[in-house]
């Protein structure tokens, strides 16, 4: 069992939980997820790693409340504990000094890209942060990333906040005005991460996505999270979940991703209402 210390909500529909974990807190790196069920009867959830502190044991996590799973884990209260936690899982981010670095996060993805950022600057790169949500309401870590990168530029869809735009706006900008950029990390949305690769690829900037394909076993046997790299079916559990985002097919991604959505929405409403039982 693993104890939840703080279960809180950064913003309409995210949480950030932090949980007693203190063998994967002591072994997790950048990049890593961990794939958590609530009780006996809960289903298995993969969610990334935010943060982890090894001497207290504990690892931080965010996530959006989208389906009955999430709802169940956002009411849980400090003191309750999640019945297992499996990690870390996945390949850690491959960090070196690459120069100059633009991380791009959208939406609940910028609480992925901030481990990366923190690793990232850690090895001696100049790390430039674009994080963007739809309104100034749902930005998320934007203190933190703040004071682990050289540059943080903010972007809100509806202009409440920041640029007003999408974040592939700001880093054509800089490709435009002939920035020096390296390497690019881009994790959020899957529209958003397929334009992001869509404005770097033709100046072979190397891109890197972080991918949330649809999880069951996370041990690479039931093929659930397969996608198509490089003409090539990889298992985003034990393949990734980092991959060359020129690479992707984000087509297949986004259809394979939209198989359950009617069936989450469903047990989501029936969660809400009572009428499931739990």
């Amino acid at each position: 069992m693993n104890k939840i210390v703080e279960n809180k909500k950064l913003s309409e529909n995210v949480v950030k939980m932090v949980f007693e974990a203190p063998v994967i807190a002591q072994k997790r790196k950048a990049g890593q997820f961990i794939v958590l069920k609530i009780d006996e009867k809960g289903e298995r959830i993969p969610l990334t790693i935010v943060d982890s502190d090894a001497q207290k044991g504990t690892l931080t996590i965010i996530y959006q409340i989208v389906g009955k799973t999430t709802a169940k884990l956002s009411q849980m209260k400090a003191g309750d504990s999640l019945q297992d936690v499996q990690g870390p899982l996945g390949n850690p981010t491959e960090i070196e000094n690459f120069g100059r670095v633009v991380c791009v996060g959208g939406g609940v993805g910028v609480g992925v890209v901030y481990p990366l950022i923190v690793a990232l600057k850690k090895a001696g790169n100049e790390v430039i942060s674009i994080i963007g949500s739809r309104t100034k309401d749902l930005l998320i870590l934007e203190k933190e990333i703040g004071e682990n990168s050289d540059r943080l530029i903010v972007t809100t869809d509806d202009g409440s906040y920041g640029v007003h735009g999408f974040v592939s706006a700001v880093l054509q900008e800089m490709i435009d005005k002939g920035e020096k950029i390296d390497h690019v990390f881009a994790i959020g949305p899957v529209p958003m991460m397929r334009v992001i690769c869509d404005v770097t690829k033709p100046h072979g900037i190397k891109t890197v996505v972080s991918l949330n394909s649809i999880m069951v076993d996370a041990t690479g046997m039931c093929g659930a999270c397969r996608v198509s790299v490089g003409g090539k079916t990889k298992f985003t559990c034990v393949d990734g979940p980092e991959f060359d985002g020129h690479e992707v097919d984000f087509k297949l991604l986004s259809d394979r991703l939209k198989t359950y959505c009617e069936s989450e929405r469903e047990a989501y409403e029936k969660h809400r209402c009572g009428c499931d039982g739990n």
